[in-house]
């Protein structure tokens, strides 16, 4: 009998980082992180994969996990402020307690928050594809005093009743307005399409739906000259993988942002004959 061949493993290289790379990532993501915070890392992750910059990360898990690892030594060397990063995929339960009756009036006051869309012309929420995003605008939601829904991809037959159940007991037969916040990439076209097939699918044609994709949308593409993100899908056979174009609204500057999402609150804001200040 012929013995079988053995094969040596092989090390593999991986270019290090001199300190003076080191260095100049680490204040890519702090000038990211202070032109517009919090951000979650995933954000500071598909910032950092810009070609453009003088020192990027590849598009791969080893560029995120080495982007997560220079995040974590900024914070912990006291660069980095711990509140300048969200994770909306983690929480705290805590139960409240009180010292005294006098003492749960006066926190129960602070919790008081007028509605201010009782008497608006249509019922506004915001859906966004994922946590992360969710974590970035949730306190401007809370501002404007709207329901934020994290889809988490393709959402659930569950979230979506209750976002319909929520709708029927506040809209009122007011007109409904959804503002989507979410990848434009293969599956992320048909993600919001998704949410908007399921609520009215609850609601039925008793309830008048306009479903607004706010970013990332062609028009943002066009006018902008963000570079885009290449997913690669896994279809069978594996060898045979096609690249796509995909861009999420992570890797978009903030200022974009911030700039389109005002401009939709200030249309639904006059259409609700509201005045609110708008950053």
């Amino acid at each position: 009998m012929l013995a079988r061949p053995s094969y040596q493993a092989r090390q593999i290289k991986r270019r290090r980082r001199t300190r003076a790379q080191v260095e100049q990532l680490d204040e890519q993501i702090l000038d990211v992180l202070r032109a517009d915070h919090p951000q979650s890392v995933r954000h500071c992750f598909y910032r950092m994969t810009d070609p453009r910059l003088p020192e990027p990360v590849e598009k791969t898990d080893n560029g995120y996990q080495q982007v997560q690892h220079r995040c974590a030594e900024l914070r912990r060397t006291g660069a980095l402020r711990y509140s300048w990063i969200t994770d909306a995929t983690r929480r705290g339960y805590h139960v409240a307690t009180y010292t005294d009756e006098a003492d749960f009036i006066r926190e129960v006051s602070r919790e008081y928050r007028a509605d201010i869309w009782h008497d608006a012309e249509v019922y506004c929420e915001v859906w966004v594809e994922s946590r992360s995003i969710a974590g970035v605008i949730e306190a401007d939601c809370k501002r404007l005093g709207v329901s934020l829904y994290p889809a988490g991809g393709f959402t659930s037959m569950t979230l979506a009743w209750q976002s319909a159940e929520y709708i029927r007991a506040f809209a009122g037969g007011r007109p409904v307005v959804i503002f989507y916040i979410g990848d434009y990439d293969p599956a992320g076209v048909l993600i919001d399409r998704d949410i908007h097939q399921k609520l009215c699918g609850h609601l039925g044609a008793d309830v008048e739906i306009d479903f607004r994709r706010l970013a990332i949308s062609t028009s943002a593409i066009a006018a902008t000259s963000s570079t885009p993100q290449t997913t690669s899908p896994k279809p069978k056979p594996r060898s045979n993988r096609e690249k796509r174009r995909s861009w999420v609204p992570s890797s978009a500057p903030p200022a974009r942002c911030s700039a389109a999402s005002s401009r939709r609150r200030r249309s639904v804001l006059r259409l609700s004959s509201l005045s609110l200040p708008l950053n």
